[in-house]
């Protein structure tokens, strides 16, 4: 390391901006790390994760398994997990006081059920370690030193360090990335999409049940293989919740394509099929004779949403079960599993947008995170085109890429 070779600057104030500058200084306390954060605010995304709660990463057992979540980076973190995994990343919190723990779907969070412990583990990590935190300082060059290392311009002026990890997020926009310019790594950057966002559904009728939920829903994009299944939300603009920002994760780049223009189809009971839930319907024809179809919901949906597919299947409320005609039981049963919708636009998913897109993997050494072109510059987290589906898959990517860079860094560090 030339330039100035003890210190280390850290582009990005959020979660792996800072766990790189804390794992840096772990490994090699005589290096001086210093946080450039170009807003006001700290561990911004870290703040909102989970409902405020924090998706520090998933249990999700076997790496192979747990790489599968990442529709771009899988081969890339495959690797970079045999580094460091979710499981290290559960004993590093642990040996700091921070016990994690797993709800049934995997996601993990801290037992205080609060992002304010792991923000607070992270600060007092930075005081005790005496990293010098920059807020309201954006980076806006990075030029490479005779002899090593680089000098960053700030709107302050200009540092000098041995090295320097960009930490920054994924930007949303190509054009954020232009202060990279005319840098080598800037001609390998993957133009950036949206990832994780809802699917808007304009002028449907079913937006009038916002705030209802199923706990197992089948999502699939028309004419695609691309489907997911979980929990699914109706919202005042369409659908949300686990399914749909899996399958939008996964889709990112085709329904960018289609400009967010597309349809989708929901099948409500996955379990089931057209055939078999009017199969069921059959046998309920005679079990429930006497009950109005509209009283007796057999598939535990909720009423409103039972009361909706009625509805759209011609079925008026006084109808008995036994009265119910064959073709509105077909109308129902494709209703329930093939309930055909035109998606128009997106919403992105609170304020927890991921981007796909980034700097190319290609180019970056999965060894070190250290960048191909450019001696002495890592690149972490999602700066990186990588990025997973929701359940704390895209905050294990900080974790296990920031330790990686920062143990390369600190084996280089001047003795």
């Amino acid at each position: 390391m030339a330039g100035n070779s003890r210190t280390i600057i850290v582009i990005g104030g959020g979660a792996a901006g800072f766990f790189t500058a804390i794992q840096i200084r772990e490994q090699r306390p005589d290096a001086e790390v210093v946080i450039l954060e170009k807003t006001a605010k700290l561990l911004s995304k870290v703040r909102i994760s989970g409902g405020g709660r924090c998706n520090v990463t998933n249990a999700c057992g076997h790496i192979s398994a747990f790489a599968r979540h990442y529709p771009r980076g899988e081969k890339f973190l495959q690797k970079a997990f045999h580094v460091f995994s979710n499981q290290d990343t559960i004993q590093w919190f642990a040996g700091r006081g921070v016990k994690l723990v797993a709800e049934p779907d995997g996601r993990m969070f801290p037992v205080t059920n609060t992002s304010q412990t792991i923000i607070d583990t992270f600060l007092d990590a930075a005081v005790r370690h005496h990293i010098r935190i920059y807020t309201q300082t954006a980076a806006r060059s990075i030029t490479p030193l005779d002899g090593g290392g680089y000098a960053v311009a700030t709107d302050s002026g200009i540092m000098e360090a041995g090295a320097v990890v960009l930490a920054t997020g994924g930007y949303p926009k190509a054009e954020m990335y232009a202060w990279l310019q005319p840098q080598p790594m800037a001609a390998h950057i993957v133009a950036p999409v949206p990832s994780l966002f809802s699917f808007n559904l304009p002028g449907n009728a079913i937006v009038d049940l916002q705030g209802l939920s199923v706990p197992d829903a089948k999502v699939k994009i028309a004419g695609t293989k691309l489907a997911a299944q979980g929990p699914l939300l109706i919202t005042h603009w369409g659908l949300s919740g686990p399914a749909v920002l899996k399958l939008s994760a996964w889709g990112a780049l085709l329904l960018e394509a289609r400009q967010y223009r597309f349809e989708v189809i929901v099948n409500w009971l996955p379990e089931y099929n057209e055939e078999s839930v009017n199969a069921y319907m059959t046998e309920a024809q005679m079990t429930f004779a006497s009950r109005q179809v509209s009283n007796k919901n057999p598939f535990g949906l909720p009423s409103r949403l039972w009361q909706y597919f009625l509805a759209e299947a011609g079925v008026e409320e006084a109808v008995l079960w036994s009265h119910l005609k064959a073709k509105q039981r077909h109308l129902l049963a494709r209703q329930l599993c093939n309930m055909t919708v035109q998606v128009s636009g997106k919403t992105t998913y609170k304020e927890e947008f991921v981007t796909a897109g980034g700097i190319d993997t290609a180019y970056v050494d999965v060894q070190t995170m250290e960048h191909k072109l450019m001696p002495g510059l890592y690149v972490v987290g999602e700066a990186l085109n990588i990025d997973g589906i929701t359940g704390g898959f895209n905050f294990q990517n900080a974790w296990t890429t920031s330790f990686i860079a920062a143990r390369a860094i600190a084996s280089k560090a001047p003795s």
